[in-house]
């Protein structure tokens, strides 16, 4: 459904700076064989018992696929709170059921041509309207959202958050896998999805609610969206919610990450809001200046080097987290958030790390299986990880 343009910025003008909400995709797998499994629909049938799960669990697009939802937080620490609630309650539902749950960027081995796409009306208008590229998209995500009030100020954020998505999708990268391959990428997920969906990746620049509205409007007015969410950029403004939402990274492997990275990308957007309300000066880039980062995020990782766009010279993509973390210290101050702490290898490093000593595929996949159940399951573990 449409949101009325009118109506959204009625909604950015209610919002609250610095409220939080956090979506996680997972894959559902047999337990045995780890392949993906269709119990989407038993899964949320099972946790309509829980009160948690009750208003946290949400379907995506093939039905071997389950997501959980914080609903909106005051702040980071009350999203955390709420999402770990939602995860421990999750991944103990889901061993009763028989089944496991994955989170890598892609299933290593899945053939999409076997996965089942939920049956609800807007994944039909999705497959219908997408075809091969909608049944080809079996990947999972990790989604942020900040609220940011005043809806010139949140497409502005936007603009500045631009040259930020490739670095945020190193950090993030945990997909080396697909068709059962070794795609030689970090981000197999983004190349799949990103690459193939259109209205998605690295959006233009606005520069106000008024040149992002007309677009809008155009899209609707031609017929080439019936709903807003059919914008699928890594990042937008959300018409609903009156947030800021970064959507370009990867699922993360283990719980303590998951929430480094969510710490990682609120503090990102606030800075830019920051930056925004005290006049820092913004350089316009282009589009295809940042997809030169961003293709350097899907193929390697925190393991190769990133361009600084202003000085045009080459850094090791390995001081990302450093440098995102001296941007926005204001932001982390003023808001009273702690320092997000990384492990030495991100998830696509680790999986690296064995593809290279010659480990098979099953075992890199159950080795990642094995390091998500053991941290999403468990609050006091996931804190500890």
């Amino acid at each position: 459904m449409i949101v009325p343009l009118e109506q959204a910025v009625a909604t950015f003008e209610a919002s609250v700076d610095a409220t939080v909400g956090i979506e996680e995709e997972f894959a559902i797998l047999d337990p045995r064989t780890l392949d993906l499994t269709p119990r989407y629909e038993e899964l949320h049938a099972a946790a309509q018992a829980d009160p948690v799960l009750r208003e946290a669990v949400a379907g995506e697009l093939i039905s071997s696929e389950i997501e959980i939802r914080s609903g909106r937080g005051e702040h980071l620490a009350d999203a955390l709170e709420r999402q770990g609630a939602a995860r421990t309650a999750l991944f103990r539902l889901v061993d009763t059921q028989d089944a496991k749950l994955g989170a890598t960027g892609t299933h290593p081995w899945a053939d999409y041509r076997e996965q089942l796409n939920i049956d609800t009306e807007h994944y039909r208008r999705v497959v219908d309207g997408l075809q091969y590229v909608a049944r080809r998209n079996n990947t999972f995500s990790l989604h942020v959202h900040v609220g940011v009030r005043g809806a010139d100020r949140a497409v502005r954020v936007c603009d500045r958050l631009r040259d930020v998505l490739p670095e945020l999708l190193a950090v993030s990268a945990s997909s080396p896998y697909l068709d059962a391959r070794d795609a030689g990428l970090h981000s197999a997920r983004t190349q799949s999805f990103t690459k193939s969906f259109p209205r998605c990746g690295i959006p233009d620049a606005y520069g106000s609610w008024r040149a992002f509205a007309d677009y809008i409007a155009f899209l609707q007015h031609t017929n080439s969206i019936v709903e807003y969410t059919q914008v699928w950029w890594s990042v937008r403004p959300h018409l609903t919610f009156g947030t800021v939402e970064v959507r370009i990274c990867d699922v993360q492997t283990t719980a303590g990450e998951s929430d480094a990275l969510c710490a990682l990308i609120v503090a990102c957007i606030l800075q830019a809001a920051h930056d925004d309300d005290t006049g820092v000066p913004r350089a316009e880039l282009s589009r295809r200046l940042i997809e030169e980062n961003l293709w350097r995020a899907i193929r390697y990782g925190l393991d190769g080097k990133f361009i600084d766009l202003d000085a045009a010279a080459e850094f090791r993509a390995e001081t990302i987290v450093d440098r995102l973390l001296a941007w926005t210290a204001p932001a982390r101050a003023a808001h009273r958030l702690a320092e997000p702490s990384f492990p030495a290898l991100n998830g696509a490093q680790r999986q690296r790390r064995m593809i290279d000593a010659g480990a098979p595929l099953v075992e890199v996949y159950s080795a990642a299986v094995q390091e998500t159940h053991s941290t999403y399951s468990d609050r006091q573990e996931a804190e500890n990880s």
